[in-house]
């Protein structure tokens, strides 16, 4: 079965970030940079990966990068990820959704929030690590 389904990361699974060679090692493949839709915010967890939790009140875009991968690829990132991330569904800028990892409230509760920055990349462009 040659069915894939579309994954946004957010953190170090992206492009030249440290974890990227584990999704690419999946077989998964890049799709493009696009942002999520203004309903999220961002924490930096230990200086380490951030996790990204919904909140429609709070939240602001930010920028994830949309991967195709195989299910049994996207399995494998799973098992591979922190305690405390879990696949779920995010909504695109677009208002299309996909799978996503995002993080339990508890994991995000007494770190840095970096929502501000709108994402990631942009957190360490800042030097913050």
């Amino acid at each position: 079965m040659d069915q894939k389904v579309l994954l946004a990361v957010n953190g170090t699974l992206m492009r030249g970030l440290e974890l990227n060679p584990n999704l690419i090692a999946t077989g998964a493949s890049f799709i493009r940079q696009t942002c999520t839709a203004s309903a999220y915010r961002l924490w930096s967890i230990g200086d380490a990966y951030p996790a990204m939790q919904r909140d429609d009140q709070l939240g602001t875009a930010i920028t994830v990068e949309v991967w195709e991968i195989s299910p049994d690829g996207l399995l494998e990132i799973l098992a591979n990820e922190p305690p405390g991330l879990c696949l779920g569904r995010i909504e695109l800028k677009d208002a299309s959704t996909v799978f996503g990892i995002l993080g339990e409230t508890w994991i995000c509760g007494g770190q840095n929030e970096i929502t501000a920055c709108g994402g990631w990349r942009e957190y360490l462009s800042l030097g913050s690590q």
